[in-house]
């Protein structure tokens, strides 16, 4: 039986051969936000209200990191057992310089995270209902893109 691809979350990013999350971006200043869920703008300054829903940038730098060393409570969906820490990413995005979370690909670790590190979105399936993979979002480092000269930082 063939399974499908649905998002764990539908509307906040696509689900084809390059992914992107999606996000919102205010006409009157040029803000962006994610999640898309904002209906007015999110920069203080402005009193905008007309978003539209763009495709954000899939590099990111790695701003921040840590690992989840003990099992999140519901409504976390449990994928092991026993429980397999994982790394939590906190990504600058290329273009638009807004911070979106999200977990580690599949095998990366702390230990081959570094600050100011080259990311790229991926998806992978979160979990199984039904015969349908229900993805998520994660960052997987970019072969070569070590931090810039200069920054160092474990992220914890």
């Amino acid at each position: 039986m063939t399974s499908t691809a649905v998002p764990a979350i539908e509307g906040w990013f696509t689900v084809d051969d390059e992914p992107h999350l999606l996000g919102r971006h205010c006409t009157r200043c040029g803000t962006y936000a994610f999640p898309p869920t904002v209906s007015w703008c999110p920069n203080p300054a402005c009193d905008g209200e007309d978003l539209e829903t763009v495709p954000l940038s899939r590099r990111a730098r790695v701003w921040s990191y840590t690992d989840a060393r003990y099992q999140p409570p519901p409504p976390y969906v449990v994928t092991s057992d026993p429980y397999e820490p994982f790394a939590i990413v906190a990504a600058e995005l290329e273009d638009e310089h807004i911070v979106v979370l999200g977990q580690a690909a599949s095998g990366v670790t702390t230990a081959d995270l570094r600050v100011g590190q080259t990311v790229e979105l991926v998806l992978e399936t979160l979990y199984q209902v039904d015969g349908s993979d229900h993805l998520v979002w994660r960052w997987r480092p970019v072969a070569g893109g070590a931090p810039p000269d200069g920054i160092e930082g474990s992220g914890r």
